[in-house]
C-alpha cells in the first residue's frame, strides 16, 4: 500500500470512528459506570467482532447480506433487539458510578462479560460488515501481490485504530465518572443520555433499510 493510499484508508477510519455510534457510547458508559480495565474489555470484544467483520467481508459473506433479504434480516433485527435491551438495561441499573456499581467475586467472568458486550454490539450490527466489505476492496490493489495479505494489512490498521479510539473513549469515561460521582445529578442525566442512544440505535437499525 502506497502512502497516499494508506492516509486517506486511515482518514476514512477516523471519519468513521468520530462519528457517534453503539460501539463508542457502549465503551464510554461502561467506563463511566464499571470503570477502565471493563471498559477496555469492551474495546477488546470490538476489536474481535471488528477482526471478524473483515474475515467476512474478505470470505465475501457481506455480499450474501447484500443479496439475500432474509439474511440481512435476521441480523438486523437481532442486533436492533441488542442494542435495545443494552439500553433498557442501562436504565434499570441504580447507579452511574463505578464504586457504587455491583461487585463480582470473579472479576475475570466480569471482564468476559464486558467482552461479550463489545463483541455482540458490533458482530450484530450488518453495518459493520457491510461498511468493510466497501471500504476495503477499494484499497486493494492486484498488481501489489497476494490479495489476502491486503486485506490483512487492511484489517490490521481497521482494528488497530479502532482499538486506539476505544481506549481514548475508555479513558474519557473513567475520568467522567469521577466527576460524576460527585454530582448525582450528572449521574441521572448520563444514564438516561447512554440509554436513549442505544435504544435509539437500535430501533434506527430495525427501521433502517437493506442496502441495494
Amino acid at each position: 500500500m502506497g502512502m497516499i493510499d494508506f492516509w486517506m484508508f486511515a482518514g476514512a477510519l477516523v471519519v468513521a470512528y468520530l462519528v457517534p455510534g453503539p460501539d463508542m457510547v457502549l465503551v464510554l458508559q461502561t467506563g463511566l459506570l464499571k470503570g477502565r480495565p471493563q471498559a477496555l474489555a469492551v474495546a477488546a470484544g470490538l476489536a474481535a467482532a471488528r477482526a471478524t467483520h473483515v474475515l467476512l467481508a474478505a470470505a465475501g459473506l457481506a455480499a450474501l447480506l447484500n443479496t439475500v433479504p432474509a439474511a440481512f434480516e435476521v441480523v438486523r433485527f437481532a442486533g436492533a433487539a441488542y442494542l435495545v435491551w443494552l439500553g433498557l438495561a442501562i436504565l434499570r441499573s441504580s447507579s452511574s458510578s463505578p464504586e457504587d456499581a455491583p461487585q463480582t467475586n470473579d472479576r475475570r467472568q466480569s471482564w468476559s462479560s464486558a467482552m461479550l458486550r463489545g463483541l455482540l454490539t458490533n458482530l450484530l450490527n450488518p453495518k459493520a460488515l457491510l461498511f468493510c466489505s466497501v471500504l476495503l476492496p477499494q484499497f486493494v490493489r492486484p498488481d501489489n501481490g497476494s490479495v489476502a495479505l491486503q486485506f490483512a494489512v487492511l484489517g490490521a490498521i481497521l482494528v488497530a485504530i479502532g482499538v486506539m479510539f476505544d481506549v481514548v473513549y475508555a479513558g474519557a469515561g473513567s475520568t467522567l465518572s469521577r466527576w460524576a460521582g460527585r454530582h448525582p445529578l450528572a449521574q441521572f442525566v448520563q444514564r438516561w443520555t447512554f440509554a436513549a442512544f442505544l435504544i435509539g440505535f437500535g430501533l434506527r437499525l430495525a427501521l433502517s433499510q437493506r442496502p441495494v
